[in-house]
């Protein structure tokens, strides 16, 4: 595949540029997920890990470092330290929302059990620690270790406000920025600190990781309502049955008549969900809109991720990150 092959999406571009160094930071993921004395650790966070997935997160700190002009190798130790923490979240996500699929597969859940997941979720939030230490940055460690506050603290707000039908939008945004964007704009952030970057690239980096982490989160939400699976890597429909209150659904309710209304009180704040409650849920959204003005939102902060590249200097990687800035959301085109 060539750089410049039309058809090549940008995260694979990106990739092919870094092979390289994502070869290196797979060897790091593979050596510091095994355990000497419990097998169960490496079983679990394989199955996660060679799952496949576009592993976008450690390709921005590979990305910003190397635009940044980085030469040296705590980049890579970064990136295995971002890839942990985003596998640490799935495992333990996957448990909150009794999830069965992820990437296409059965989840680590439902093959071993709860308490499996969630200890080796602890057990790769420590490594991941043990990783962003070894770049002897305090710096590096405080934005890696906010960012992963921030993700718990994200989860915990969605699991309040999820089923709440008062849950307005300014709120979904917090929980968005906690449970994704924070990963991303840390990733984009780290990448510009270990390469030693001035200060206004450090802060478009932060800024262009957190509005393209918005974009990601608003377009899985949208893929919900009508993504293949393959696409998803879960089965569509599964925040309606496990009644996430995401921002279609924010917007339907606020447009809803009493007949609505009921329906989502019924489906969402009381659980109680019925054959054809998704078709249901689904014709609902389409009679508002909520799914075309969520997409035209998301296309807004790809559009702000892409002006926050404008203070870094030209350069290749800028180009491709501004491109997946508008691949995330033209996943639902």
């Amino acid at each position: 595949m060539s750089l410049d092959q039309p058809d090549a999406k940008p995260h694979e571009r990106l990739a092919e540029l870094l092979a390289g160094d994502m070869a290196r930071v797979a060897e790091t993921i593979r050596a510091r997920m095994a355990s000497e004395h419990a097998p169960r650790i490496p079983e679990v966070t394989a199955h996660l890990v060679e799952a496949g997935g576009k592993r976008i997160r450690p390709l921005l700190t590979l990305a910003t470092a190397r635009m940044c002009g980085y030469a040296g190798d705590h980049h890579i130790r970064l990136a295995a330290t971002v890839e942990f923490i985003h596998t640490a979240t799935l495992l333990h996500d996957d448990v909150v929302d009794e999830s069965q699929r992820r990437r296409g597969r059965p989840t680590a859940n439902l093959l071993w059990d709860n308490k499996s997941s969630v200890l080796v979720g602890d057990y790769l939030f420590a490594r991941s620690f043990q990783l962003m230490v070894e770049t002897g940055s305090l710096r590096v460690l405080d934005i890696l270790s906010n960012a992963a506050a921030t993700i718990a603290e994200g989860e915990v707000l969605q699991l309040t406000a999820a089923q709440n039908l008062a849950t307005d939008e300014a709120t979904y945004l917090k929980v968005v920025r906690g449970k994704t964007a924070a990963l991303f704009s840390a990733a984009t952030e780290v990448g510009g600190v270990v390469a030693g970057a001035p200060e206004a690239a450090v802060r478009a980096l932060h800024a262009y990781g957190d509005a393209l982490g918005i974009a990601f989160q608003m377009v899985d939400d949208l893929l919900d309502y009508g993504g293949a699976a393959g696409t998803i890597g879960k089965n569509t429909g599964d925040d309606f049955r496990e009644r996430k209150l995401t921002l279609p659904v924010i917007r339907a309710v606020a447009q809803a008549d009493a007949g609505e209304r009921a329906f989502w009180e019924r489906t969402i704040e009381k659980g109680r969900q019925d054959e054809g409650d998704l078709a249901r849920a689904m014709e609902i959204l389409a009679r508002h809109g909520t799914l075309e003005s969520t997409r035209a939102t998301a296309l807004d902060w790809a559009g702000t991720a892409r002006c926050a590249l404008d203070p870094l200097p030209d350069h290749p990687i800028r180009a491709l990150l501004a491109d997946l800035a508008d691949y995330v959301v033209e996943r639902i085109s």
